[in-house]
């Protein structure tokens, strides 16, 4: 899938495209029983009920499951958020399945094309979120795939190796599989461009310094 922006997106745009997708992904392919946003107004709503009403050990377990699951995935965006405030993120990639050498599926947001501009003269975010999402359901990707069991999800990155990265941790030598289903997203940049926007061709000769940072937690499913 290829989506083209019309003009200069920000930094903080390239986060939410990584963070959306991520919940998305998530919930198309079955980790997660609702959207994500949906699954934290439940999930509060559950815990601030919980006190005056006597729940089914159940419902208790599952919400319990629910808010574990919630804890972990909200903590992978922020360092998402950290880590593209530290580096420029070419690369990201979401392992369903197996593990990080060996996926079930692999979605890749390619950002190697993106020219980042400041966030005034930049596009919105929320209308470039809106086109990459247009994007995916045209080429509807999800549909025809087969259920995947409750599995772990894992989260990698690329970004300068002397970012300061703390929370995500090196992976120098990692390849990306080649086995296991695949799905690229490419993102690129076109028209009115400013020129104090870092061109994707300048970037080229200087991606040698990057190497791919991988999550320190496996993100696993639940059913409710």
């Amino acid at each position: 899938v290829s989506v083209v922006f019309p003009g200069a997106v920000s930094r903080e745009s390239c986060c939410r495209f990584a963070c959306e997708l991520l919940k998305h992904v998530l919930h198309q392919r079955h980790q997660l029983p609702l959207p994500y946003e949906q699954l934290v107004y439940f999930c509060r709503r559950a815990t601030q009920d919980g006190d005056v009403i006597k729940k089914p050990t159940s419902v208790g377990l599952a919400s319990k499951k629910c808010q574990q699951v919630l804890v972990e995935l909200e903590g992978v965006l922020q360092h998402l958020e950290v880590m593209f405030s530290l580096t420029l993120v070419p690369r990201v990639l979401i392992l369903l399945g197996g593990n990080a050498v060996s996926p079930k599926e692999l979605y890749e947001l390619n950002l190697e094309g993106i020219c980042v501009g400041s966030a005034e003269k930049s596009l919105k975010t929320t209308s470039c979120v809106r086109k990459l999402f247009h994007s995916l359901f045209i080429a509807d990707v999800f549909s025809e795939l087969k259920a995947l069991p409750i599995t772990g999800t894992v989260v990698m990155l690329q970004g300068h190796r002397n970012c300061g990265a703390e929370w995500f941790r090196p992976k120098l030598n990692y390849k990306v599989p080649t086995r296991g289903r695949k799905l690229t997203i490419n993102l690129s940049c076109d028209g009115d461009l400013d020129i104090s926007a870092s061109a994707p061709q300048i970037m080229t000769s200087a991606w040698e310094d990057y190497i791919w940072f991988q999550a320190p937690v496996t993100l696993k499913g639940f059913h409710e």
